[in-house]
């Protein structure tokens, strides 16, 4: 009789595949990393679960669940790598997707470039219907003629997935419905979405690209999880799968399948939960979540434990990460900003001859130089290594060397010749202007968020995030930087604490004064209904969902909203409380006093989750290399010569797992373990707590 008493958390990046398997029962969690298989990333999973089982000698019969995060639907979107897709939209408005705002994100470039849409003109079809803005019919839909347009995309076009936009389907979906069901019945093949399904949210652009998105890339999402549920049924799993959503939730895969366009910021979002987790765990009230994997740098605020979220993202932007250059998408998820400055990212001199690091990657396949599969242009991770920071020899654990002469070949080549300078001031300079462009980054995120980072705690994870988190600090004046154990690793860890959870919107504008209490429960309880559903197939009943209301309020008049939480005491109190929350939250974003204006509710939020997993705080990692965490034996590896951006500097190389805690290291210095290497800047000092986290101390000016 098997022993459920495991749970895999796995996490597919732009080049490293992560995985981490808890023994609940000791609460130990095994890690495991290998790069990513570009061409099939199902391929990376299955034999990475293989690998990592047979390590740490557990059965696949003894593993309860698989929990996976996935950039693939991110993926699709920037390559332009979906299905053939086809649009209906309601007569007369078939130029929304290329009209889309007509706002420009940068007033002073000439040359600006948007993204195409995913459904071109000549894939898109104009049917006889008309719904108002209210969800009154103004014109009967005409289903034949749907019926023939849909036809004639399949025939002529060949399209393999449908995206149903119409005018207003969100005050009334039953037009959207019934072609729905016609393409169902009528072209069986056909993957379909509908746009008030999707997002039933106000403004037809982001409504109908959300939903080209989703219909777009459902065809490829649902192949790959059929790929990965088939290769875990021959390994002898028996367990149940789970989907990390944009959210930081949690789905079963039919419903993943349903909606990929959730699975945006799939993996991403596992990497900040578990930055949550952790602040919560050290009574921190603002952290600063700074993911750097091998292709992006992401960040994230958290506030009292938890992430802020958003539903408004854009997907495959155009120009250098502007705001603006993107397609929307209008899905619940996690607050991040990302730039193009991971470990893979290609240094390269632009047109005034200025040293630029960044957006373009080297992924998996090459890789960075020093990875030795033909990589020829010098990238972040050959500047660390050519800086001292990784050790050739220890890169995963020694399971892969580092060739670091063609890491110098490369940078000299594609950096230091051209700008006259010496390969390792060269190699600074990538370094430091990579470090630069994520703070510069983050400064903006911050500002627009009233977060203020002087009273923050950075807590750094990823493969490269640890190399240059420190630099970062310094430079955005962060008190403090938090290297979790396992830090490399540590979106998958994510994955396992992340409940089933899922959110359901819908925009029906009303003011306050038209409805009582009884009139607020009736628009917000049948949401709730639906939002629950997904848990309620995952088998979980009423008494263990937790139910969370946010509204998105203005005064009337208005052009934009202000989200408001409602606290947990009942609908019917806080609808009588409505304007106080309001105002409170007016008041704190905007500093000036509430108006003498009706209130309106635009948009209507329904957010359930189920239990969260355990994972208590003060796990540790097993299957490392070298001493055992908290052995204290052998912490001190020797040295290596480091290059600061002045004079090299000989630093002490610690092993993480010898470390123990109270242990305090003065910097310079290194700090190894398999997945990642903190690196502690000079000037400064770590302290190892409790919990075997390394807490490193920054002096910032007020």
């Amino acid at each position: 009789m098997s022993d459920q008493r495991y749970r895999i958390g796995v996490d597919i990046g732009g080049t490293f595949t992560d995985f981490a398997l808890f023994d609940e029962a000791a609460a130990e969690i095994a890690i495991h990393k290998q790069l990513t298989t570009p061409d099939d990333p199902s391929r990376a999973v299955l034999e990475g679960v293989s690998a990592m089982l047979r390590d740490n000698g557990v059965a696949i019969g003894d593993v309860a669940s698989l929990a996976h995060g996935t950039t693939l639907v991110t993926n699709a979107l920037i390559e332009r790598k979906g299905a053939v897709t086809g649009m209906l939209v309601t007569r007369n408005f078939l130029d929304v997707p290329d009209m889309a705002r007509e706002q420009r994100y940068d007033l002073f470039d000439l040359r600006l470039s948007f993204p195409e849409p995913l459904v071109p003109r000549d894939r898109r079809r104009e049917i006889t219907e008309r719904v108002e803005f209210d969800g009154n019919v103004a014109e009967a839909l005409d289903l034949q003629s749907a019926e023939a347009a849909v036809r004639d995309l399949v025939e002529t076009s060949g399209i393999q997935a449908l995206a149903i936009c119409l005018l207003h389907a969100y005050a009334n979906p039953a037009h959207e419905q019934a072609i729905e069901a016609m393409v169902r019945e009528k072209f069986p093949d056909l993957h379909v979405s509908t746009s008030a399904d999707v997002h039933a949210g106000l403004g037809e652009w982001e409504r109908w690209t959300t939903a080209s998105m989703n219909a777009y890339t459902q065809p490829l999402f649902d192949r790959y999880l059929s790929r990965i549920e088939e290769g875990l049924a021959e390994l002898g799993f028996a367990g149940t799968l789970y989907i990390m959503t944009s959210s930081g939730g949690m789905l079963l895969p039919e419903t993943a399948r349903r909606y990929p366009v959730r699975m945006l910021e799939s993996g991403p979002a596992a990497g900040v939960l578990m930055s949550a987790f952790h602040g919560r765990a050290l009574d921190l009230d603002n952290v600063l979540s700074f993911d750097l994997g091998g292709t992006t740098a992401k960040g994230a605020l958290v506030r009292g434990g938890e992430p802020l979220k958003t539903d408004q993202m854009e997907v495959a932007r155009v120009h250098d990460f502007k705001r603006g250059s993107g397609l929307p998408a209008r899905v619940p998820s996690v607050d991040m900003i990302e730039i193009g400055a991971g470990g893979g990212s290609i240094a390269w001199i632009d047109e005034r001859g200025l040293l630029k690091v960044g957006p373009k990657s080297a992924g998996a396949d090459p890789g960075p130089a020093c990875y030795g599969q033909g990589g020829e242009k010098a990238s972040l991770t050959d500047a660390n290594l050519m800086l001292g920071f990784l050790d050739p020899a220890f890169f995963l654990g020694g399971a892969m060397s580092l060739d670091k002469p063609a890491a110098e070949r490369a940078i000299t080549q594609s950096v230091a010749e051209p700008l006259g300078l010496s390969a390792m001031r060269a190699a600074w300079g990538i370094h430091d202007i990579a470090n630069e462009d994520v703070a510069r980054a983050f400064r903006i995120h911050a500002s627009e968020r009233g977060f203020d980072y002087r009273q923050a705690t950075m807590i750094a994870f990823g493969g490269s995030g640890p190399l240059q988190a420190m630099a970062i600090a310094a430079k955005l004046n962060i008190p403090r930087v938090i290297f979790p154990i396992g830090a490399g690793v540590m979106s998958a860890m994510g994955l396992l604490a992340s409940p089933l959870s899922f959110e359901q919107a819908r925009t029906r504008r009303t003011f306050i004064e038209d409805i009582d209490a009884a009139g607020f429960e009736e628009i917000l309880v049948p949401l709730i209904e639906i939002a629950k559903r997904p848990l309620h197939a995952a088998g979980l009943d009423d008494a263990e969902i937790d139910t969370r209301i946010r509204l998105d309020m203005r005064y009337f008049g208005q052009g934009h909203e202000i989200e408001v939480t409602v606290p947990g005491i009942g609908l019917a109190q806080a609808f009588a409380n409505l304007p106080a929350f309001f105002a409170e939250k007016y008041t704190g974003l905007f500093g000036v006093a509430p108006l003498d204006e009706p209130l309106e509710i635009v948009t209507w939020k329904a957010e359930v989750e189920g239990p969260a997993p355990p994972l208590r705080a003060g796990y540790s990692v097993t299957g490392a290399p070298g001493a055992s965490p908290g052995a204290g034996a052998g912490a001190l590896k020797g040295s290596r010569t480091c290059y600061f951006g002045g004079e090299a500097t000989e630093t002490p190389v610690y092993d993480r797992y010898g470390l123990v805690a109270g242990t305090v290291i003065q910097g310079p210095a290194l700090i190894e373990e398999r997945e990642s290497t903190c690196v502690i800047t000079p000037g400064h000092r770590a302290t190892v707590d409790d919990a075997l986290n390394i807490v490193a101390a920054l002096e910032v000016s007020s």
